[in-house]
């Protein structure tokens, strides 16, 4: 009788807790286990994001709050399960149902428009994909052995299998930009450029992190390298084709592992080295190294990883790292990093994005 009557205090308290439960506005003061249930179940709320940016909902709603019925006409689904998913991500701040049954945009919906500036659209789309989810499943896997969950899911890196799906490759370039859209600016507002010279930016995909640089040091060339497919989709895209920015920058085609251009006053690789194990990061380090001008400089942007249990981006994010096979770093890491590539970790330049500068010279 005891036991019982337990649980069902236990109960009423984790169904109250979890009712007032509102991932923008959480209460400071939550049972326990109201705490616990809720990030058991935070991959909910991330498939249903997935789902209301893969149908573009937010693009339906961008001229006004629609009925359930309406959207799903537009977005070409059923209507009752549409307005459940609307419904249960309207609970968590994601659109807002009005009093007369009709959805509208909130400031985290609007976010998933693909037609505003922050548009983080095709992040909650490559995020959640089917392929990167098999991979999550066994992240026990590389707990047990070491080894890359990736690898051990799909028999090939997550590089290998992207270049074998264009149509992912593609959603992942979107995503990378949707980053990069917030990080970016303040990058290159740290990254201060003196004199004139050319900067590389090394595996730097569509290249909008180099047209922001080289807004902000108009004296500076750019050199935009990565893989041919990837250099070929961004030709056709507005970063480095820019009218203020196409004369001053050329693109080129390669590997990081076996070569980077030569003659580079700066070589700058944005979300590159997390991608990969100490070995990989270091043939990449060693060929900017060889390929830099002798007083040359490489800033690596990444998460650099405080100490302490302070919340981090960088700690979740370098989970998504061990999946795939790479990793976050903390400053000592990238130190010894650079040192076995022959160079010697001269400073950490902070940003107002989560991410750092890490910035190595010749040893």
């Amino acid at each position: 009788m005891k036991a019982r009557f337990i649980r069902f205090i236990l109960y009423i308290l984790l169904k109250s807790a979890f009712l007032k439960y509102n991932p923008v506005s959480m209460p400071k003061k939550l049972p326990p286990q109201a705490v616990l249930l809720n990030m058991t179940i935070g991959h909910w709320v991330a498939r249903l994001i997935h789902v209301a940016a893969k149908l573009r909902i937010a693009d339906h709603l961008r001229k006004g709050p629609r009925t359930a019925a309406d959207l799903a006409t537009a977005a070409r689904v059923q209507g009752a399960p549409l307005y459940r998913v609307l419904r249960a991500l309207s609970s968590v701040g994601v659109f807002a149902e009005t009093k007369d049954g009709r959805f509208k945009l909130t400031p985290l919906a609007a976010l998933l428009r693909t037609d505003v500036p922050d548009s983080m659209n095709g992040w909650a789309m490559m995020i959640n994909e089917p392929y990167n989810w098999k991979a999550w499943c066994e992240v026990l896997h590389s707990v047990q052995t070491g080894e890359n969950a990736f690898q051990k899911a799909y028999g090939m890196n997550f590089f290998e299998r992207l270049e074998r799906h264009p149509e992912d490759l593609a959603v992942f370039g979107e995503s990378m930009t949707s980053l990069s859209r917030a990080e970016n600016p303040a990058v290159a507002a740290a990254c201060k450029l003196k004199g004139k010279g050319t900067i590389v930016d090394v595996g730097g995909g569509h290249g909008s992190l180099l047209a922001a640089i080289l807004r902000t040091n108009r004296k500076w060339q750019g050199v935009l390298y990565d893989q041919p497919s990837v250099i070929a989709r961004a030709k056709q895209d507005d970063h480095v084709t820019a009218k203020d920015i196409a004369a001053r920058c050329r693109l080129e085609g390669g590997s990081f592992f076996e070569s980077a251009p030569k003659g580079g006053d700066v070589y700058i690789m944005k979300y590159i080295l997390h991608d990969w194990d100490d070995v990989s990061s270091v043939a990449i380090l060693k060929n900017c190294r060889e390929a830099m001008h002798p007083k040359g400089r490489v800033l690596v942007v990444d998460n650099v990883i405080p100490p302490g249990n302070d919340p981090g981006w960088g700690k979740l994010l370098d989970i998504q790292m061990l999946v795939i096979g790479g990793r976050e770093r903390t400053k000592k890491e990238f130190a010894a990093l650079f040192a076995e590539a022959g160079l010697k970790l001269s400073r950490v330049i902070p940003t107002k994005a989560p991410v750092s500068i890490v910035e190595g010279i010749r040893a």
